[in-house]
């Protein structure tokens, strides 16, 4: 039986669209994607983040191929969202500086795990009633 979800399918591969396009985000709207002042590129950890997202991006787009399959993959991206959003709210609640995040990735975040947590919980059901 295929596991494949169109709906679940087509959020991972925006999710992971996203996730690969972090600097350019941070190159359109550097308040709400950046964390530093200047160019992107201007600060090692900035890039060790966009790297670290893209290759997460890549992976979700694949898994977009079967995503039950890769179900591990789409709870760390659900989980690890909210809680990078959890912590970028609180920076940006207190930190002047960081206040763009409130409107930016925070948002972006949540709207992620949000999507693929309630499809990702909506494609087990389905399965599990298909089963039956």
């Amino acid at each position: 039986m295929s596991t494949k979800d169109p709906l679940l399918s087509a959020a991972l591969v925006l999710s992971g669209a996203a996730c690969c396009l972090l600097y350019v985000l941070a190159l359109v709207w550097p308040s709400g994607w950046a964390w530093h002042e200047g160019s992107p590129a201007s600060n090692d950890y900035y890039m060790m983040i966009v790297g670290v997202y893209a290759t997460l991006g890549v992976f979700l787009i694949r898994a977009a191929r079967d995503p039950m399959a890769n179900a591990s993959l789409v709870w760390f991206t659900v989980w690890s969202s909210v809680v990078h959003a959890a912590v970028m709210a609180w920076q940006g609640a207190t930190q002047a500086m960081h206040r763009g995040h409130l409107v930016g990735d925070v948002p972006a975040l949540l709207i992620i795990a949000l999507a693929l947590g309630s499809l990702m919980r909506r494609a087990k059901h389905v399965r599990h009633v298909a089963e039956a």
